[in-house]
């Protein structure tokens, strides 16, 4: 599936299932909380926090997944609100990362291994 065909599918299934949009500062809320669930996963996976149950490390990976296609939708509904096209978006921060920071990563000692 392509950005453009998320926009458009995404689109479609708000208009019919959702009913319509939530306001933009509705959804940038709940764009706010996915993305404090993706958080607390990672925290939980990949650092020191451990999960209250064990058993609940079993189905984190799968839980992270679906806790980053929230996030995904939200923004997605928010770009269609707003009248943005995420492909071009996307190819416009990539060319500008790629412009200012050509050297700059290249040359960071940090990244360096």
């Amino acid at each position: 599936m392509t950005i453009e065909e998320a926009q458009r599918q995404v689109d479609e299934w708000i208009n019919t299932i959702g009913i319509r949009y939530y306001n933009e500062l509705t959804n940038m809320a709940i764009l706010t909380e996915e993305v404090g669930e993706v958080a607390r996963l990672m925290s939980r996976l990949y650092g020191e926090q451990s999960f209250k149950k064990p058993e609940q490390a079993a189905t984190a990976k799968d839980d992270l997944a679906g806790e980053m296609a929230d996030v995904l939708f939200v923004l997605i509904c928010l770009a269609n609100q707003t009248g943005i096209d995420l492909t071009s978006a996307l190819q416009k921060s990539l060319d500008k990362k790629t412009k200012r920071d050509k050297e700059r990563h290249a040359n960071n000692d940090k990244l360096k291994e």
